[in-house]
């Protein structure tokens, strides 16, 4: 008897295998012969060469099928395993193909501007992105989607999220608590997207085991960053020293985002943007783009917009 074990990546169990596994045990039933013992995120499967091979084929279909669509039920498992959908099926079907990725029960997360439309295709042709644009944007909820489908797609093992915590100075000691609850309010809207797009247990688990790592800037320093996708996030509030580390952190396959808001800088007025000076010396530099969003990108509440219009002037 031979042993073969799938690993479920990126998804929750409860939403593959379906409430009180019924997704699950339509796969049992049509495999009789085979045992499936599903724990966590992963399917043991015990039985001869040919009877694994056989379930491989068919569970590929159905994984990609769940890939694609973020959901799958009994009646698409059902004439996947009869042989009336197959990977032709998924493949030719139209779908939206701007979709980034699949949250929370179905979610669809795609880019809903002109100019989001044009920071993903410019994130696909480039390996740095510069996102400049005003709170509410979608500057960084667009940014994490992307990273969180390259990992999804394994064109890259991890992802680094990383932002500057200016209003403390970086200088985190005077602030209660443990290292972690002195950080994290600073860090807590990068928190916010991911758990819109990963299951909680899995996005638990990554952070855990060092697939994603969500971290202050300072923290960067003296590090490379190989197989990664990385984005600083209110880049505005980075000193030219720091954004010039940060860009130095850049390893091999890897793809970097930083976004920020010119109109928010909390430095002090001595010190000079490095988002401000980083877009003046690397225009012209090629595998280097910038994407600018405007008021007409803002995807919050309708006053956002009007509020903004009535501060610029």
């Amino acid at each position: 008897m031979s042993e073969k074990i799938i690993m479920l990546d990126l998804f929750s169990p409860v939403d593959f295998f379906g409430i009180n596994d019924t997704n699950l045990n339509l796969l049992k039933n049509y495999f009789p012969s085979i045992k499936l013992i599903a724990r966590n995120d992963t399917i043991k499967i015990l039985g001869n060469d040919t009877e694994i091979e056989e379930f491989e084929k068919k569970f590929d279909i159905i994984f990609k099928y769940f890939n694609k669509h973020g959901r799958i039920n009994e009646d698409i498992i059902s004439k996947i395993l009869s042989g009336i959908y197959d990977i032709n099926s998924i493949t030719n079907e139209s779908t939206n193909d701007n979709v980034l990725v699949y949250g929370k029960n179905g979610m669809i997360i795609k880019p809903l501007t002109v100019n989001q439309e044009r920071l993903v295709n410019s994130c696909r042709l480039n390996d740095m992105v510069f996102v400049v644009g005003p709170a509410g944007t979608g500057k960084t909820y667009t940014a994490v989607a992307l990273a969180v489908k390259a990992l999804k797609n394994k064109e890259v093992k991890r992802i680094v999220l990383t932002r500057p915590a200016v209003e403390a100075g970086e200088n985190l000691g005077f602030l209660p608590g443990d290292l972690r609850e002195k950080i994290d309010p600073y860090l807590q809207p990068l928190y916010d997207a991911l758990s819109d797009m990963l299951p909680m247990q899995k996005l638990s688990s990554y952070m855990e085991d060092g697939t994603i790592e969500v971290a202050p800037l300072a923290f960067m320093r003296g590090r490379t960053l190989d197989n990664a996708f990385a984005i600083l996030d209110e880049a505005q509030n980075a000193t030219v020293l720091q954004m010039k580390m940060f860009l130095t952190r850049m390893g091999k396959f890897s793809k970097f985002i930083i976004t920020g808001d010119v109109t928010q800088i909390d430095l002090p007025e001595n010190q000079t943007s490095g988002l401000i000076h980083a877009i003046k010396i690397l225009k012209g530099i090629p595998g280097i783009d910038f994407i600018q969003l405007d008021n007409s990108d803002i995807l919050r509440h309708k006053l956002v917009s009007q509020i903004l219009n009535r501060y610029s002037k």
